[in-house]
């Protein structure tokens, strides 16, 4: 039994090691669609979610508002993002993305659709019980990196 944990810490450690270090940072969508990869999941959290604040932004990435707002600003030198003052309250600006910006969302889109469809496939194939194994197996390890991290 020990070497078959050990064997899966040891493709999960691989697995981390392969993203953490991806080389993949910037992502090439054609023309002026060129984004890092924590622009463009921006891009993506702002089209999830029109009108987003920047501080739910950072909470749901785990980072912090600086690096968000610093983030925002490249975008919107990019002209795929910009903010409109809040009618609540005038002090908070809510982000919404440009036609530019609905354009790389649409691209990122595909990019997942096309290069995740071999993954999606495996998943829909496996019986309710191995997902939740799986399930269960993520969200623990995510809390294990939250604390490690």
């Amino acid at each position: 039994m020990k070497e078959d944990v050990n064997a899966v810490i040891s493709e999960y450690i691989k697995m981390v090691e392969k993203i953490a270090n991806g080389k993949t940072n910037v992502l090439d969508f054609g023309g002026d669609l060129v984004f890092y990869r924590g622009e463009i999941h921006m891009i993506k959290m702002i089209g999830d979610f029109p009108g987003i604040f920047v501080s739910e932004m950072a909470r749901n990435f785990n980072i912090t508002r600086a690096v968000v707002s610093k983030t925002i600003k490249k975008l919107e030198a990019k002209n795929v993002v910009y903010k409109a003052i809040d009618e609540t309250d005038k002090k908070r600006m809510r982000l919404y993305l440009t036609e530019k910006g609905k354009d790389a969302y649409r691209a990122h889109q595909k990019y997942h659709n096309h290069y995740d469809s071999p993954l999606f496939s495996y998943l829909d194939g496996l019986a309710r019980e191995e997902l939740e194994v799986i399930d269960a197996f993520l969200k623990r390890a995510n809390l294990l990196i939250d604390n490690h991290f």
